[in-house]
């Protein structure tokens, strides 16, 4: 027993002297890594890369692609984001009428969301349209591509509220007209947040979607909305930035998964995206391997 516990203690007090000192493993000879190895290794299938930059970005060009981007509105993917957005506005539904009469005569609230009335309005063509031309100007292909699909975008957003608002007839808070279901305001800022995203990712976007709240929120103590018009509004902007952007490189942080009886909405980091992905499957194992030796 004595000698067993000598063994066991001369090898832990070996083993570390032993770790510290450089091993050098010598090299394989050619000849027995050819023994071994009787076929070269096949690199496995490369992950397609970004789609490429239309070649044509044209007026012309961009109008015609508006017909395929309307075709794409009846998928699965939309039908769970309108369901969602549906039921988020069912869900604020009650509390209607209690924010707007918090909101309504609120000094405060005018002046702090007053800009976002106006903002609404210009913004997002504005926006979409400067982008466009300032791509065309510089002959500049990938910008241009990023204000063509802001500027169908809006064209989508725009067509959606309007096609709903007549469906539904709902009044608005100050009585002046059946136009107030959803918010246009909302639906347009976020159909511009959404599309940008897709292009440039969430360091780009966070700006552009702080400021989609901030003037889907300012509907509200101009008395022209209801919250629940503001909510789905939201949703059917982000539904419009989504159709338009299908075949970017950038993918969605949040996704909608069904589920037996129900769905989940899912958030996926940088570091879990489609991007990510592309970067670790192209390096080769080589690199993988220096990694972790160097760490």
């Amino acid at each position: 027993m004595k000698s067993i516990a000598s063994v066991v203690l001369a090898v832990t007090l070996i083993t570390p002297s032993l770790a510290a000192q450089e091993v050098t493993i010598p090299a394989p000879e050619p000849g027995a890594l050819t023994s071994v190895t009787s076929e070269p290794q096949r690199p496995g299938p490369q992950p397609a890369g970004p789609p490429p930059t239309p070649r044509h970005t044209g007026i012309m060009a961009m109008i015609k692609g508006l017909g395929p981007e309307v075709k794409q509105l009846p998928s699965k993917e939309n039908l769970f984001w309108a369901l969602g957005g549906g039921a988020a506005a069912l869900a604020v539904h009650p509390a209607d009428e209690y924010v707007q009469q918090h909101m309504l005569g609120n000094q405060l609230a005018d002046d702090v969301f007053k800009p976002g009335q106006v903002l609404g309005i210009v913004g997002p063509w504005v926006g979409s349209i400067s982008t466009y031309a300032w791509g065309r100007m510089k002959d500049q292909p990938k910008i241009s591509h990023v204000g063509m699909d802001l500027i169908q975008s809006q064209v989508i957003a725009a067509g959606l509220t309007q096609g709903l608002k007549y469906a539904t007839q709902r009044e608005r808070p100050d009585g002046s007209g059946p136009t107030s279901f959803p918010s246009g305001h909302a639906s347009g800022t976020f159909a511009f947040a959404t599309a940008l995203e897709r292009h440039l990712g969430w360091r780009y976007a966070v700006p552009a979607y702080a400021v989609a709240s901030y003037v889907a929120a300012s509907r509200l103590p101009s008395n022209r909305h209801w919250l629940s018009d503001v909510v789905f509004g939201a949703t059917v902007g982000i539904i419009s930035g989504r159709t338009v952007t299908s075949k970017e490189a950038q993918p969605y942080p949040l996704s909608v998964h069904p589920l037996p009886g129900g769905a989940v909405v899912a958030y996926s980091p940088a570091r879990f995206n489609r991007q990510g992905w592309r970067q670790r499957q192209r390096m080769t194992e080589g690199d993988k391997a220096e990694r972790r030796y160097n760490r």
